[in-house]
């Protein structure tokens, strides 16, 4: 993989972590969990389950969403809100336990919208006039990112790096930022990179894209990780080769590849054999972790408990 970040002003933190990713590569895979409340009850179910956690912790910021009407969500979206907010307290924390971080945002939408607006049918927002300067769109846009921008700052400042992974699974139509296709998907990925690098300096952040659609693909000038999602029947593990393979297929630069969201674990045995060199894999949260209904506690202590697996507890001090 590339080691040096696509960013050239980005902090010696961004390099060490690139550094360590580039030495664990077929070799290892770290090991990951998405959280989203206060009370991170994935991370307490895997260590009462396994005796260990993850090396990697998830965060969502969708809580941080400055365009977020309450009075027009139902039931499920508000106790989503009222969940996540508050809990960039908790990256902090994790932070102080030298655990690597990643941050997933579901946006809603910058202007206009309902309910859980970051899905496209929730908005009107048109993600195609919000790259046009001077139109509303784009200010609110801007707007938001401002706002995005001064909770990652204070990491920049404390030189913690984050795994940043925005605009996920743009490949898709679900979410608003998908809706008009890849290349208005790949222009607001671009647009948001110059604009947090270059207006805002956030020289912390280590950028991952999330697409296996090749012709959409960002260009490997605009991310240091090239990541897919993927959620397989429950209870069948394996290593994802060829998913592997295919998300390899969108671009010639050997860049790193990483399994950004699952919901089913990935077996530890059949990694060690192939080799399939996924850096990193992150489950998803509540029931995913809370349940058996995708994962057994077999599942949890065979993966965990492998020497195949990076955990917290064998994660160098990398920042």
């Amino acid at each position: 993989m590339i080691v040096a970040p696509c960013n050239k002003n980005a902090i010696e933190e961004v390099k060490n972590v690139l550094d360590y990713l580039n030495s664990i590569e077929g070799k290892k895979i770290i090991s990951g969990q998405h959280t989203q409340t206060m009370a991170q009850e994935e991370l307490k179910g895997i260590e009462k389950m396994t005796g260990k956690l993850p090396a990697l912790c998830g965060f969502e910021l969708l809580s941080y969403s400055p365009n977020i009407k309450l009075e027009t969500g139902d039931d499920e979206c508000v106790t989503e809100v009222l969940e996540n907010r508050g809990t960039i307290q908790k990256a902090w924390e994790w932070a102080a336990k030298g655990g690597l971080l990643t941050f997933t945002w579901h946006w809603f939408s910058p202007l206009g919208g309902f309910d859980k607006s970051f899905y496209t049918e929730k908005t009107d927002f048109d993600a195609e006039r919000a790259l046009v300067q001077g139109t509303e769109e784009n200010r609110a846009l801007c707007s938001d990112m401002d706002e995005i921008a001064k909770l990652l700052r204070e990491f920049c400042v404390k030189n913690i790096p984050i795994i940043w992974r925005p605009f996920h699974e743009s490949e898709g139509a679900w979410f608003w930022w998908g809706a008009k296709g890849p290349e208005t998907a790949r222009q607001l990925y671009r647009y948001m990179y110059h604009y947090f690098t270059d207006k805002h300096k956030l020289n912390n952040l280590i950028w991952v894209w999330n697409s296996p659609l090749a012709g959409g693909y960002v260009g490997d000038e605009y991310c240091d990780i090239i990541s897919r999602d993927i959620y397989s029947k429950p209870h069948i593990h394996g290593d994802y080769r060829e998913e592997y393979d295919e998300l390899r297929q969108i671009t010639d630069v050997n860049k790193g590849v990483a399994l950004a969201e699952n919901g089913v674990l990935p077996d530890a045995v059949k990694l060690a054999e192939t080799k399939t060199p996924w850096l990193w894999y992150m489950v998803w949260s509540k029931d995913f972790v809370l349940t058996d209904a995708f994962n057994s506690e077999e599942a949890w202590k065979n993966i965990y408990c492998s020497d195949y697996t990076i955990t917290l507890d064998k994660l160098p001090k990398l920042y």
